[in-house]
């Protein structure tokens, strides 16, 4: 056995904790649990328990580039999308959530008499943002003199004992505030129908033609006309089957198959005529189906229209499948990797159709480390500039920020000559869980010992109890600032706050769809940097202060 505190040792520690963590974060409270983060907890009690083990601060540092860079390359195309659609409600809403919580915070920290660094911790804690506390450290490295270490210590327990509560606090405070509010999420989801698919099963349906005003009319002016949410499919006219397109015009009589979401379905299938039982798929004479992965780097980043299918191809592509979430295949549906695409065309033209999608499981697993090297190091370039805030604050990107701003960038751009700077989904998944695992423990090990001797301090019970308050009254206020003033619908809302996938799944639960999930993919990369920004200025207002 190798001395205590060798690099050897350090690593089998570390992946002990990644090990019994995702162990102890897949346990269910009430269908609740910690997920990845239990990583850090564990990684605490082995720090308490081996305060001799250190784990380098390059695979901290590591980790935390690749989670936030795989976050970046992922949410980028969402986030300048919200920007245009949303933008000005978005970054109220963000500046309004991280003003009120770190106000509270600071009122606080006066009032116990906490430190800078552990105050800026409980800040990150609450809103369960490890990029944040990851964002302090880094800056508490380069800034911090003698005392770097102790005041990374002090940042880790604040966040580690504030973190609990910072999602049970909102919990606690979406389930009030929708009771003082008397939240309809039925009528909620109509309204944003149009905007936001929820989630639902995409089913099919076939319609007679009865109608007479829809009889004759061009596809493409039906759509128009009734706002249609659904994919026209197959069609069949006596005895000839045919695959709709933007041109045609139906008859009295005619078959045809539309594709949506349940609710638009019958929605439709009322304006066109009257449905029926029969089931044009169950006929595959002409017309096939085959669902492939789009695993072709010349398409991905493409809109659906953009390919032209359709001049050189009878061919209907009906349904996408993104993650764990299906919806209809739109004109304007940016294609990414990793995406599962349905096409409904000839048998003889689905080869040619298959060849242009890819639909490569094993390339899916691949990653360009062109692409994700030269991505990486121009993130780490980024977060190394420094820049002077108002009051002489000095304030980087740093390791947290940089490669979280890269990676925003590069997925808008998608695609620079021959380099495509996205991952197909599996893959990013992947290095944003490894670089979470890496971080996660290396900051627990690490700060473990401080942990427990602050914990059996008076300070401890101040922290958690100063996180309680925060996390539910500061929720509350958010809440009711976004629902009243800012005018958010509260089923966004909701997605829009939740710092934690524990608080996404309860949003989702009360919701009853997974529209609260694109208001967190709204905001999340800007409140994302938000954090990293107003913890490291919190810290360092409260150092002005002389705490």
């Amino acid at each position: 056995m190798h001395a205590p505190g060798t690099t050897e040792e350090a690593l089998l520690y570390l992946f002990i904790a990644a090990a019994l963590g995702s162990f102890v974060g897949n346990i269910k409270v009430r269908g609740n649990s910690l997920g990845v983060a239990a990583v850090l907890f564990v990684g605490l009690a082995i720090g308490a328990l081996k305060p001799e083990v250190k784990i380098p601060e390059a695979i901290k540092l590591m980790g935390l580039a690749i989670f936030v860079y795989s976050i970046g390359l992922s949410s980028g195309p969402s986030f300048f999308s919200s920007l245009k659609k949303r933008g000005t409600s978005n970054l109220l809403l963000a500046l309004l959530a991280l003003s009120v919580l770190s106000i509270c915070i600071w009122g606080a920290a006066l009032f116990f008499g906490f430190d800078a660094s552990g105050a800026a911790g409980l800040l990150s804690g609450i809103t369960t943002n490890t990029p944040a506390l990851a964002g302090l450290l880094d800056a508490i490295h380069s800034q911090g003199g003698e005392q770097a270490q102790e005041m990374s210590n002090n940042a880790v327990v604040g966040y580690s004992i504030s973190y609990p509560m910072g999602v049970l606090g909102l919990m606690i405070a979406v389930a009030v505030m929708q009771r003082v509010f008397r939240v309809d999420y039925a009528a909620e989801t109509r309204e944003l129908g149009s905007e936001f698919p929820s989630g639902q099963p995409i089913i099919h349906q076939t319609v007679e033609i009865q109608a007479p005003e829809v009889i004759g009319a061009p596809l493409r002016e039906l759509k128009q006309r009734f706002s249609t949410r659904v994919v026209f499919g197959r069609m069949r006219r006596g005895e000839l089957y045919s695959l709709c397109h933007w041109e045609t015009a139906f008859e009295a009589g005619d078959l045809v198959s539309i594709i949506g979401e349940e609710a638009e379905v019958a929605r439709v299938a009322a304006l066109l005529g009257h449905p029926m039982a029969e089931d044009l798929s169950d006929n595959l004479s002409v017309f096939g189906m085959r669902r492939v992965f789009v695993s072709n780097p010349k398409v991905a980043g493409k809109t659906v229209a953009s390919l032209n299918l359709p001049e050189k191809y009878q061919v209907v592509l009906t349904r996408i499948r993104r993650g764990d979430v299906d919806s209809i295949v739109e004109p304007e549906t940016v294609l990414e990797l990793g995406d599962r695409i349905r096409i409904l065309a000839k048998e003889s033209d689905l080869k040619d159709l298959v060849r242009i999608f890819g639909d490569s499981y094993e390339h899916l697993s691949h990653i360009d480390l062109l692409s994700f090297g030269l991505g990486m190091g121009l993130g780490i370039l980024l977060g190394s500039i420094e820049m002077v805030l108002p009051g002489g604050i000095l304030f980087s990107l740093g390791f947290a920020g940089g490669p979280l701003v890269a990676g925003l960038l590069l997925s808008y751009v998608r695609r620079s000559g021959p380099i495509l700077w996205t991952l197909p989904y599996s893959a990013n998944l992947t290095l944003r869980q490894i670089g979470l695992m890496l971080m996660l423990a290396a900051i627990g090990i690490n700060s473990g010992a401080t942990f427990l001797s602050t914990m059996l301090s008076p300070v401890g019970p101040q922290m958690f109890l100063s996180g309680a308050l925060v996390s539910i009254l500061g929720g509350m206020i958010i809440l009711f600032a976004g629902y009243r003033l800012l005018r958010i619908p509260f089923i966004l809302l909701i997605g829009m706050i939740s710092h934690h996938p524990a608080n996404l799944d309860f949003a989702n639960n009360k919701a009853g769809n997974k529209i609260p999930t694109y208001g967190y993919a709204l905001v999340y990369p800007l409140l994302l940097i938000g954090k990293i920004i107003f913890v490291q200025v919190l810290w360092q207002v409260l150092k002005l202060w002389g705490l």
